[in-house]
């Protein structure tokens, strides 16, 4: 059930969770003043390896058109270097670099406002969904419109509707197209459906949807198959494979760090006078991490620390490590739960919710408890939770990462 006082829930005092919220502010602190050169080597060193890997991926695959015995092996070299270099460009410097967790570089090339990554939907409405809205929002029903992303249904407070019992195929649909489904993320299409959306809105998020994705569509399919000459099958044979890896990654990372056991869904009335502490509070609830080695966490965005990415989006992304080592030393300090498991069995659990939750409430069961406020309300049918618009969000923190449209779509609106 869905938790709608964190305080309650956790069995901290009001003083515990400011002293919470103060060591966690003093994490922050330490680590903004002691960013500095070896950061920065970190994300220029990994710029580069992505371009070096995307230039070696098309080397590869020009080269095998033109060697008959290494033709086979070629391409597949070629194609997984392209999706390797995707996946990084996407994860751990294209999310990252657009939560501004380099802007204190100063680097145009690799600041928040200028970086436009190369995926379909564009950077002004990922910010403005990503990190306006579900950062500040986690997991709260009728606020978040990750849960489910308008496809599916991934709490139990959500009412079920007969269209819920495709939710396998729309899952496996969603994940196969990840890119196109995140495109369309930030139109909202149950406000639209339900006619809420402003239709001045609605039309200028189209025309930039549709502009970039013309141009994904242009680069992978026509430009670079065009310089291929006679091996142009193939090269758009290695491009759709490369990005149909990068979405099926980009899908699991995402909702392994979302949907697991033990990440809670919150109802509106947490965000009634909730205080920064609470926030804090929220995020340490409503996120889940996995393990691995370091390798594992590059390539995933550093979402494997999917915790402290919530409650630090905007510090860079080579310092999680190191910041998770001090959060979970809080977590057992005031006995809050520390979710995290290995990759497979958190993407188990979150499959076997998606799966359950394709059902009526009354012919599943729930895998957490119900939390200490609703354990008499266990029974309470699901009811519709109302997609808030802008208006209605209230903003609350700054460290977010901007939303700002642009002076050039302002012109075109």
């Amino acid at each position: 059930m869905a938790v709608a006082d964190v305080q309650e829930y956790t069995h901290l005092t009001t003083e515990e969770v400011e002293q919470l919220g103060r060591e966690l502010d003093a994490i922050r602190a330490e680590i903004e003043e002691s960013r500095g050169a070896a950061d920065a080597a970190y994300i220029n060193r990994l710029i580069k390896v992505q371009r070096t890997l995307a230039a070696a991926g098309r080397v590869a695959l020009f080269a095998s058109a033109h060697a008959k015995k290494a033709e086979k092996p070629g391409w597949a070299a070629g194609t997984a270097m392209l999706g390797l270099a995707k996946i990084l460009e996407n994860m751990e410097i294209g999310h990252n670099v657009m939560h501004g967790q380099w802007d204190w570089m100063n680097d145009p090339e690799i600041h928040s406002s200028n970086w436009e990554w190369d995926t379909a939907q564009p950077a002004e409405q990922w910010k403005h969904s990503h990190n306006y809205i579900h950062h500040q929002f986690t997991n709260v029903l009728g606020h978040d419109n990750d849960i489910g992303y308008g496809v599916l249904r991934m709490a139990r407070e959500q009412r079920w509707h007969p269209y819920y019992l495709g939710q396998p195929v729309y899952n496996a649909l969603l994940a196969s197209l990840f890119q196109w489904g995140v495109a369309l993320h930030d139109l909202d299409l149950e406000r639209i459906r339900k006619g809420e959306k402003d239709p001045k809105e609605m039309k200028r998020q189209l025309r930039q949807i549709a502009r970039k994705g013309r141009n994904q569509i242009l680069k992978d399919y026509v430009v670079y198959p065009a310089l291929s000459g006679r091996s142009w099958k193939s090269t758009i044979a290695a491009n759709m494979t490369a990005n149909l890896a990068r979405n099926l990654w980009s899908y699991l990372i995402i909702f392994c760090g979302h949907f697991p056991d033990g990440a809670v869904h919150f109802t509106e009335e947490e965000l009634e006078d909730e205080t920064r502490a609470e926030w804090y509070l929220r995020q340490m609830l409503g996120s889940a991490n996995f393990e691995g080695g370091r390798t594992l966490h590059i390539v995933s965005g550093s979402l494997g620390y999917q915790i402290e990415h919530h409650l630090f989006p905007d510090l860079p992304s080579n310092r999680y490590p190191e910041i998770a080592v001090r959060v979970r030393a809080l977590c057992e300090k005031y006995d809050i739960p520390y979710t995290t498991g290995p990759l497979h069995r958190q993407y188990g659990q979150v499959l076997r919710t998606i799966m359950k939750l394709s059902l009526p409430n009354h012919l599943t069961s729930s895998d957490d408890p119900a939390p200490p406020e609703r354990a008499d309300t266990a029974d309470e049918p699901s009811r519709e939770r109302r997609r808030k618009s802008d208006a209605e969000r209230q903003p609350r923190r700054t460290e977010l990462g901007a939303w700002t449209r642009s002076q050039q779509e302002r012109r075109h609106a």
